[in-house]
C-alpha cells in the first residue's frame, strides 16, 4: 500500500498545485489586478506571473504524466483494463495540456512581444485570449478532479 500511497499523493499535490494556481488567478488575482493596476502595470504584471506559474505547471504535468502511468501499472495492470474515470481523467488531462500549450508556446510568446514594445491593446487583446483558454483550463481542471475523486462516470 505504501507504493501506492506516493505516487498517489504526489498526483494529487500535482493536481491541486495546477488546478488551483488556474482558480486562485482566474478567481483572485486577475480581479484585483483589474481593480489595482491600469493597464500597461496589469500587462507586465501577467507577462511576470504566468513565467513563474508556468514553471510550477510544467513540474505539475510532469509528476502527473509519471505518477499516473506508475499507478495506472500498479493498479490496474494498463490502461485497458482500467475502469471509465481513469480513462476520463487521462483524456482531460491530454486537453488539459494541449490547451496549456497553447498559451505557452502560441500567446505568451505574443504577449511578452507586446508587453515589450509597449503595444497595450495589442497586449490586452492576447490577454484577454489566454484569460479564456485558462478559464476553459479551469472548468476542465474542475470536471476531471470531480470524476477522479468521485470516481463517477456517465
Amino acid at each position: 500500500m505504501l507504493a501506492f500511497a506516493l505516487p498517489y499523493t504526489l498526483h494529487v499535490l500535482a493536481a491541486l498545485v495546477w488546478v488551483g494556481g488556474m482558480f486562485f488567478a482566474w478567481l483572485v488575482l486577475r480581479p484585483a489586478t483589474v481593480a489595482a493596476l491600469d493597464g500597461p502595470a496589469r500587462l507586465r504584471l501577467w507577462v511576470e506571473v504566468f513565467r513563474r506559474f508556468f514553471r510550477w505547471v510544467w513540474l505539475a504535468v510532469a509528476i502527473l504524466a509519471i505518477s499516473g502511468i506508475g499507478m495506472l501499472h500498479m493498479r490496474f495492470t494498463g490502461f485497458e483494463t482500467a475502469p471509465k474515470y481513469v480513462h476520463v481523467m487521462i483524456g482531460g488531462g491530454i486537453a488539459m495540456f494541449a490547451l496549456f500549450m497553447r498559451i505557452q508556446a502560441l500567446l505568451l510568446p505574443e504577449l511578452k512581444t507586446a508587453v515589450q514594445a509597449e503595444d497595450w491593446a495589442t497586449g490586452a487583446a492576447v490577454l484577454g485570449r489566454i484569460r479564456r483558454m485558462v478559464g476553459i483550463n479551469l472548468l476542465l481542471g474542475i470536471a476531471v478532479v470531480a470524476v477522479a475523486s468521485s470516481r463517477w462516470v456517465l
